[in-house]
């Protein structure tokens, strides 16, 4: 004999139906909030495809070999190329990248490893954050003041060395976050198995923590890397700029933001389109840094 199903119990599940119904007064609010949401961050994405295209536009017609390999015409002339500022921002690059990353990496793991909760990593992580926030140009003036004015580098002022010591300072913050944050991320089951066996602490972080926080760790390295390649401000007090190809790390150096400053306000068209060249070699590059990160991020997911 079959128990039917008592009325109240139907009704009630007829109520509780789990089917979608736009007719509802929420279910209307949420289709226009989700809209609302929607064409805010259109908004908010418009800017960057315009500038990206434009620059495109402006700077990839005059992309050649002749444009990657030569030096820029004096004042007025046209041909020539961006050569030494290409060469200049990978000298500049590498050497605030051999400063930012051992001193980043080494601080996140300090703060991680080391001195989790005392009063001098709270103060080391809020002088990071306030750091990261510092205007660029801060930087550019006071490793002016710290070694271009003083000539510490065997009495040259201007200098590629200068220029890296400060973009350095600006991959500092963004190094050490990635750094802490990452580490924070790795279990702390593998800490205590390292323990365990016997592995002291520097071994289970060389051997253990380190590398499977590597990517985070690269993910913010990328990431410092594309933003002092995109700096000007504080190459404009300290590494100057330079017709020619570069003469080592204690003189003045071209670089392509600098260049792009410095052609862009010139009154001659040559030198005009020569920026927007650069504008979109350097774009590239720090676009393809940007997707290296989100490879690096998603091939750990994988």
């Amino acid at each position: 004999m079959s128990v039917s199903t008592p009325p109240t119990t139907r009704l009630f599940t007829e109520r509780l139906s789990l089917h979608y119904d736009p007719s509802l007064k929420r279910n209307r609010f949420n289709q226009i909030a989700t809209a609302i949401a929607g064409f805010f961050a259109v908004v908010a994405v418009i800017p960057l495809f315009l500038v990206i295209i434009y620059v495109l536009i402006q700077g990839g017609r005059l992309l050649s070999l002749q444009l990657l390999t030569e030096l820029p015409p004096a004042p007025g002339l046209e041909g020539g190329g961006i050569g030494n500022a290409i060469l200049g921002t990978i000298v500049v690059t590498l050497i605030a990248s051999l400063i930012a990353i051992p001193v980043g990496v080494g601080g996140g793991v300090y703060l991680s490893e080391y001195a989790q909760n005392g009063w001098f990593s709270r103060f080391v992580r809020f002088g990071n954050d306030v750091l990261a926030g510092v205007p660029s140009i801060i930087c550019g003036v006071f490793i002016y003041s710290l070694i271009v004015a003083t000539r510490i580098f065997f009495d040259q002022s201007f200098s590629a060395m200068a220029g890296g010591i400060a973009l350095s300072v600006l991959m500092l913050p963004t190094v050490i976050k990635t750094t802490y944050e990452g580490l924070l991320l790795v279990p702390q089951e593998l800490r205590w198995g390292a323990y365990g066996v016997g592995a002291s602490r520097f071994v289970t972080i060389t051997r253990i923590t380190l590398p499977a926080a590597f990517t985070p760790i690269a993910t913010g390295v990328v990431l410092g890397i594309a933003r002092a390649a995109g700096e000007t401000a504080p190459l404009i007090f300290t590494a100057l700029f330079s017709p020619f190809w570069p003469e080592g790390v204690f003189n003045p150096i071209a670089t392509m933001s600098v260049l792009i400053f410095n052609f862009a306000i010139m009154p001659y068209e040559a030198q005009n389109e020569l920026a927007w060249a650069a504008s979109f070699v350097l774009v590239i590059m720090i676009l393809g840094a940007n997707l290296l990160a989100r490879w690096i991020s998603r091939a750990s997911r994988s």
